[in-house]
């Protein structure tokens, strides 16, 4: 009696320590992901809450010229230094991020749709539409991702206009083939079989039930497409194709600012440093949201 029961509660005292070991193990792995996510999210919240209070409020004007603080040290006064035209260059990044922000989401959130939107034709429909929208992205993949982006905001002219444009033809692809991949997986299991029976409309398969199921890889490369972009507008901005001076804009301050680097290196590394912690909280979140998603 008493082996009989030691055989039958060892499986099951196996079987528990099994699940507790498994518990901590995905604890462990949700725990990096969770850090990333704060810290990420806590670098972005700031950023905005930044942008959005320099709409409103800076402690100097970032456009007016001083010629009595030309190029100052940080100090108290001015808190990143000054410029070479006297401006508050803590004034002007503050100024810079509620321009760099919102271009860098529109940038991202158009191709985004757009492709998306591409990619469920083409996996849903197929035949003809999905020739169509392959090749088109073919020939477009066919050129470097920046030349074909500087060599369109040439033509249309330097601008945030030009910008949004040419980030959005050159950027629709990849989310494009992305959703085209998921929905020509999901696009033959029995619930959309189903609601093909049931006479549901076009629209609604395509909308309510499939582009859910495909939102998630979306969703991440996204996170890592903001990156790219940010980066892009700053270098674009750098190159003299983007945004214009005076306007403050990160990758413009540091194209300014080289001028300056042996005799005021703040200029260069203050909104570098910017550029790279803004990009690095989107580099965490982007890496959270994969890692929750995966797991």
């Amino acid at each position: 009696m008493t082996a009989s029961v030691k055989a039958t509660t060892a499986p099951a005292a196996a079987s528990s320590v099994a699940s507790r070991l498994s518990t901590v193990h995905s604890r462990r792995r949700r725990r990096p992901s969770t850090g990333k996510l704060v810290v990420g999210l806590a670098i972005v919240v700031v950023f905005v809450a930044a942008a959005i209070v320099s709409l409103i409020w800076t402690p100097y004007d970032p456009i007016e010229q001083d010629f009595t603080a030309v190029l100052q040290q940080p100090n108290a006064a001015h808190l990143f230094g000054t410029d070479e035209l006297g401006r508050d260059l803590f004034s002007r990044v503050m100024r810079a991020a509620a321009i760099d922000l919102p271009v860098t989401l529109v940038c991202t959130v158009l191709p985004c749709v757009l492709g998306t939107i591409f990619g469920l034709i083409a996996g849903y429909f197929g035949k003809t539409w999905d020739m169509i929208i392959l090749r088109v992205g073919d020939l477009l993949q066919a050129f470097p991702q920046y030349v074909l982006m500087i060599v369109l905001v040439f033509v249309l002219g330097a601008g945030v206009p030009s910008l949004i444009v040419s980030f959005t033809i050159v950027g629709w692809v990849v989310y494009a083939r992305l959703t085209r991949t998921e929905v020509m997986r999901i696009k033959e299991s029995q619930f959309i079989m189903a609601a093909r029976t049931s006479g549901f409309s076009t629209e609604r398969i395509l909308f309510r039930h499939i582009a859910p199921n495909v939102i998630r890889q979306v969703a991440i490369y996204l996170t890592s497409d903001l990156v790219f972009s940010v980066v892009a507008l700053a270098a674009f901005s750098f190159l003299g194709f983007g945004i214009q001076p005076p306007t403050p804009e990160w990758g413009s301050l540091i194209s300014s600012g080289q001028k300056f680097l042996g005799l005021a290196p703040w200029l260069v590394v203050i909104p570098g440093l910017t550029l790279t912690v803004f990009a690095f909280g989107l580099a965490l979140i982007g890496d959270a949201l994969q890692d929750r998603m995966v797991h």
